[in-house]
């Protein structure tokens, strides 16, 4: 295939017009031609349709490993790389691929600053059903999420921790082509997945990386071997490009936790951080440390490693560090704390009940993370602005015992319509069955 990047806007269609058509018939598209790619649409002069066009050819004819890397390194190239000086602590972080309930970042990050980690977390934004770490934090009253890579730098120095989204300088080419997926119906392609995660981690300048790929109903992977797939694709490349991970098997059919929705799941992470929140959020989150901490070397196996995270956890210091970095990144702390204990924030709050009494056989992640798209917590495109305090929290999990009349779910919305809607879509997500099932795992493997 013929590749003569142009120099001119007027000489890019009919080029970049060649490698979609390539890529559609199934050929591998050299380092220099995705190269092209990414750069001239992070410049403005490839338009959406085409490179839409440029994502539906990889997502249906995909892309070798020599492909998906080129394709990593040069949305990790088209901005800025964090350089962090010379410390005792190690840069790391955790990626998840996406859930419903899924906060796990947000108790994580100070708990791993406080375990002695270096944190420069650079998240997203929701995908579809899939909460977004940006969007939660958005949700807490003046948090700003938007650092440029000298402040990230230095307040991971200083606190030890940062969180936040690619600016138009740190990985900009991902969130062009992120939003751009999103609406396109490529979100679930191995290739641009991995090029996703990795752009931003690679940016990071880590030494460990934990990965959350997760699996079922609501997971962009439906089936486990799916998951496995994705997970050694991303852990061999990260490997590749020298940095030390992990990757975790997790279940997605589910919701994690108690709450879905923007502030929903920061105030259940505020509970994980101060003991009270749900075993599953727990486990994850103290497994994803205790991960790091073995990867590091600074635990010498995963039983020790889990025991120092939970007793950190458990210390008070990581809760407190959540404080730090909240003020730190502009949040109003007062405001904060008076959200916390304010109960309901969103206009209606509606509970949904058990019609019979027994176990619940089913608390269907999908159809919960559809509801709460709807009710505007999630994007149905780029525009949409998200509506923080909708959502669903109190949720009956599998296994559970529930009699007649018994809450199911909380339902948070920002009308009596939209609440009523809400909870005749919400029927289909739970089961109830005589027998209580079995207990499935939340981590099935370690890759």
């Amino acid at each position: 295939m013929k590749n003569v990047p142009p120099d001119s806007a007027q000489s890019v269609a009919p080029s970049f017009i060649a490698l979609i058509e390539a890529k559609r018939d199934g050929g591998a598209l050299t380092s220099d031609a995705i190269t092209w790619f990414v750069r001239d649409f992070t410049a403005g002069r490839i338009p959406d349709y085409q490179a839409a066009a440029m994502l539906m050819a990889i997502f249906f004819r995909g892309m070798s490993a020599g492909e998906t890397r080129a394709l990593t390194l040069a949305m990790r190239d088209s901005g800025e790389v964090l350089k962090f000086p010379d410390d005792q602590r190690p840069v790391v972080d955790k990626h998840s691929t996406g859930g419903v309930g899924d906060k796990v970042s947000l108790p994580l990050a100070p708990l791993l600053a406080c375990l002695g980690f270096r944190v420069p977390m650079i998240s997203g934004r929701g995908l579809g059903i899939t909460g977004g770490t940006l969007d939660k934090l958005e949700s807490i009253p003046g948090f700003t999420t938007q650092l440029d890579p000298s402040r990230i730098i230095e307040q991971v120095q200083s606190l030890g921790l940062a969180m936040a989204g690619q600016t138009e300088t740190m990985v900009p080419a991902d969130k062009k082509l992120y939003a751009l997926r999103d609406v396109t119906g490529t979100v679930p392609s191995i290739p641009l997945i991995t090029a996703s995660i990795l752009s931003k981690k690679l940016a990071e300048g880590l030494d460990a990386l934990i990965m959350d790929v997760k699996f079922g109903a609501a997971a962009f992977m439906q089936t486990k071997e799916q998951a496995r797939e994705l997970a050694q694709v991303i852990v061999t490349l990260a490997r590749d490009c020298g940095v030390n991970t992990r990757a975790l098997i997790t279940d997605m059919n589910t919701p994690l936790g108690r709450a879905a929705g923007n502030w929903l799941e920061v105030r259940e992470s505020i509970d994980c951080l101060e003991g009270r929140g749900p075993a599953d959020l727990r486990e994850l989150v103290i497994d994803c440390a205790a991960q790091l901490l073995h990867q590091t070397g600074r635990a010498d196996s995963l039983v020790v490693a889990r025991e120092q995270a939970a007793h950190c956890l458990d210390s008070g210091q990581p809760r407190r560090k959540w404080d730090e970095l909240i003020v730190a990144q502009g949040g109003d702390l007062e405001a904060f704390q008076r959200k916390l204990t304010a109960g309901p924030t969103a206009p209606m709050a509606r509970e949904l009940k058990a019609d019979r009494t027994g176990y619940i056989a089913r608390c269907d992640a999908k159809i919960i993370g559809e509801v709460i798209r709807d009710l505007g917590g999630g994007r149905l495109t780029k525009e949409t602005v998200i509506q923080p305090d909708v959502g669903i929290d109190e949720l009956a999990k599998p296994g559970e015992f529930r009699k007649a009349g018994e809450v199911l779910c909380r339902i948070h919305a920002s009308t009596a319509a939209s609440a009523e809607a809400a909870s005749l879509r919400l029927k289909e997500a739970f089961a109830i069955a005589d027998e209580p099932s079995s207990a499935q795992p939340i981590i099935h493997e370690v890759i």
